[in-house]
């Protein structure tokens, strides 16, 4: 795979902050998208839901309900992001941390509310990504920002609209809970793709190596690489949830986080295997292009012995000269059936050899 293709795999490690800058600047990146609000404001018996709002719409949303849920799609204005930290008391540093998206999978505990980074994989263009999905935990409130539009959180907000939906008679925590829940799953189908891609190249392995083979296994071993990268550090966040005395996480949700936990785990182990399963193919296919060099060679190699003593016998029998008056007369020179019978003497060495060959063993073609 080329240099090129990698760096659209793995995106180069860049921070926003100069060095030096002061702590909690808020400095998004230059291609950053500009942030859309969407609002969600809802208990047991109503559900507010608005797209594209400001952030004085936010500030005015603040408290409206028992739960307040802000997404922020998008991290091209650190005026947007300032303000809604404001309304809910976000610490500056916090915030410096949402616009740096190269954070790893962590849980930080503040007075007031629980800051969650987690790492989001979905599909773009074709390949493979991986983006920062950052997460905060208070009282009454859950407030996540985005790197980009688009995410797999479509089925919690149409939970969140059915008034029979738990979601609706819990508090934030069972929100996060459900978000993680969404982030962590998103993560099978993709793996699932691997897992059919590796057997299908398997079987092709067993009739047929090519090159196209490797650069596939190349190209999945560096995907699984991306997802090993942010699953195991997010294993972690989860389990310090669940560790963690947080009067913001009850007991209750606390048993669903455990599930959220073993999903982590399960992916870890399966994203493992398929790495190992990857390494192990692609040997195979080094294996049997150089078993097939091998037969190649040995082929090569026997025709190669048939040949020298034939070779011997025409070369001597085309020197070019007449020993009848030499004591020393060739054999069969002048005989009347010299020719076939030096031709019978060369297909009779050439079947001793091959039976010699035979009976050894060397002959024989292992599959």
């Amino acid at each position: 795979m080329s240099k090129k293709k990698r760096r659209r795999i793995f995106k180069p490690f860049r921070r926003a902050s100069r060095p030096g800058a002061v702590p909690g600047t808020i400095r998004p990146a230059a291609d950053a998208p500009p942030p859309l609000i969407d609002l969600f404001a809802y208990d047991e018996h109503r559900v507010h839901r608005a797209k594209n709002v400001t952030a004085e719409e936010v500030a005015r949303a603040r408290g409206s309900a028992r739960v307040v849920w802000i997404n922020v799609s998008g991290l091209g204005d650190a005026d947007v992001i300032r303000s809604v930290g404001q309304t809910f008391g976000l610490h500056e540093l916090a915030l410096e941390d949402v616009v740096n998206v190269h954070q790893r999978a962590k849980v930080e505990e503040f007075e007031h509310y629980l800051f969650v980074v987690a790492r989001m994989v979905r599909n773009h263009q074709e390949r493979l990504e991986s983006e920062q999905f950052s997460l905060f935990i208070g009282s009454n409130f859950i407030v996540t920002f985005q790197e980009h539009v688009g995410d797999c959180f479509n089925g919690i907000r149409n939970r969140l609209r059915s008034p029979e939906s738990p979601l609706r008679s819990r508090g934030p925590d069972f929100l996060a809970y459900a978000l993680l829940d969404a982030v962590i799953d998103a993560y099978f189908a993709p793996i699932e793709a691997f897992g059919e891609s590796l057997e299908r190249i398997e079987d092709e392995l067993e009739i047929r190596p090519t090159p196209e083979l490797v650069g596939q296994l190349h190209q999945i071993r560096s995907d699984l690489l991306l997802l090993r990268r942010s699953i195991w550090p997010q294993r972690e966040a989860i389990n310090n949830l669940l560790r963690d005395d947080n009067r913001l996480i009850t007991r209750d949700t606390r048993l669903f986080l455990r599930d959220v936990y073993d999903h982590t785990v399960q992916l870890v182990d399966v994203t493992e295997t398929y790495r190992e399963l990857c390494a192990d193919l692609r040997e195979l296919h080094y294996a049997r292009i150089g078993h097939r060099t091998n037969e190649v060679m040995k082929v090569l190699t026997i025709i190669s012995t048939i040949f020298m003593p034939l070779s011997f016998i025409t070369g001597l029998y085309g020197m070019n000269f007449d020993t009848s008056a030499s004591p020393f007369n060739m054999p069969e020179l002048h005989a009347r059936y010299g020719y076939p019978m030096a031709l019978a003497a060369m297909a009779t060495t050439a079947g001793i050899l091959l039976y010699f060959f035979r009976r050894r063993g060397w002959l024989h073609r292992e599959i």
